[in-house]
């Protein structure tokens, strides 16, 4: 009895190998991308949302809260007042820079919400831009990509 076994060839192996590596490579390239827009989502939706407990905050404790953005440590923090605690201290990534508009980057809500000053300033990512715009009177801002 002849034992007959027939395996791949190394062409064939060499050819499903050289698939399985182009397949590979179009995804990892595709996903940096998507990291990129996750990250600036995840700011843009951390910091509308800090924004936001700092007029609350103001409203419910009827004291001054104050915002402040550092350009070159990448960080904004929230405080009541300076020999407080800060009510909230976020880093981000050197990807994202801020800058100040018609609004400077500290301004502050009063203790009926509203902002002390009214205009915008913009946030600039690797991939977009973002103006963030306070209106004038019940202190209400809105983002939008540029």
């Amino acid at each position: 009895m002849k034992n007959h076994q027939q395996g791949f060839t190394l062409i064939e192996s060499l050819l499903v190998l050289a698939i399985f590596l182009i397949l590979s490579s179009i995804t990892v390239f595709s996903v940096k991308p998507q990291a990129n827009r996750m990250e600036d989502e995840t700011f843009i939706s951390q910091l509308k949302a800090d924004l936001f407990f700092a007029q609350q905050y103001a409203i419910s404790h009827q004291h001054e809260v104050y915002v402040a953005f550092s350009e070159n440590e990448y960080n904004y923090y929230i405080y009541e007042r300076n020999d407080l605690p800060r009510l909230v201290e976020r880093y981000y990534s050197n990807n994202i820079h801020v800058y100040p508009g018609t609004l400077s980057l500290y301004f502050r809500f009063l203790p009926d919400g509203n902002i002390s000053k009214f205009g915008s300033f913009t946030i600039v990512t690797k991939d977009k831009q973002y103006r963030v715009t306070f209106l004038i009177g019940k202190g209400r801002f809105y983002v939008t990509e540029e």
